[in-house]
């Protein structure tokens, strides 16, 4: 069975009518980054942080996947596909994807400030005052800014061995994510989906000037034609 690798960005959640994190302006729901995304944001104001988390896990709450999503599946029947997306949300999941890698962490799950592994699924509001089983405050289960990305060398791993490769919803200029493309296999087919794309085209490279849901509806249709 070949393999095909998703990349999947912000782009792909917002058809949902899930807000993206960040804007152009650098803010987080007008919070700066350096707040509410960072060791050092924690640290300071950890009650500011709590409830710019608690807000986006609401709001992830009230919205469906969309088409985009449930197209991916699809690709299930004829291909081993796994998606690496740097999106927090679980709508890939719920679409019905069954291998899924989330570098940047998951909204609906947080972790302990004294053990990171020790993960409990969540969706309600964290509180202070919510412990782990060591005693110790829970936190979002989220890569912030600064901190060690711990699923990149899985994703390095599966990228490398990829036939095709569907780049979506994300320009792929934020490290480290942006960095596995680069470990493609030369004859990998990458699809890049992006309604104002900046990547040039070139041999191996189809580039789909489109939103997410059309995008990939195209590419999954040509690929379950081969």
């Amino acid at each position: 069975m070949q393999k095909v690798v998703v990349l999947s960005g912000a782009g792909m959640s917002a058809e949902s009518g899930l807000k993206t994190f960040r804007d152009t302006n650098g803010l987080w729901e007008g919070h700066d980054v350096m707040q509410v995304a960072t060791p050092e944001g924690w640290k300071a104001n950890q009650e500011l942080v709590l409830r710019f988390y608690n807000e986006r896990r609401k709001q992830l709450l009230e919205v469906l996947p969309n088409q985009g999503h449930f197209d991916l599946v699809k690709l299930e029947e004829a291909y081993d596909v796994h998606i690496i997306t740097q999106n927090v949300d679980d709508l890939h999941e719920r679409a019905g994807s069954s291998q899924v890698i989330h570098l940047h962490g998951e909204l609906f799950k947080v972790r302990s400030c004294k053990d990171p592994s020790q993960v409990l699924e969540w969706k309600k509001d964290l509180r202070t005052g919510d412990l782990c089983p060591l005693g110790d405050q829970l936190r979002p289960h989220i890569v912030w800014f600064g901190e060690e990305v711990p699923l990149m060398e899985d994703a390095a791993h599966i990228i490398s061995q990829a036939d095709y490769i569907i780049i979506v919803g994300t320009s792929m200029q934020v490290y480290p994510a942006a960095g596995l493309i680069t470990l493609a296999q030369p004859d990998a087919e990458v699809f890049f989906i992006d309604p104002a794309p900046s990547i040039t085209q070139k041999k191996g490279l189809t580039i789909l000037p489109e939103r997410a849901t059309t995008g990939v509806k195209k590419v999954v249709d040509t690929l379950l034609s081969k």
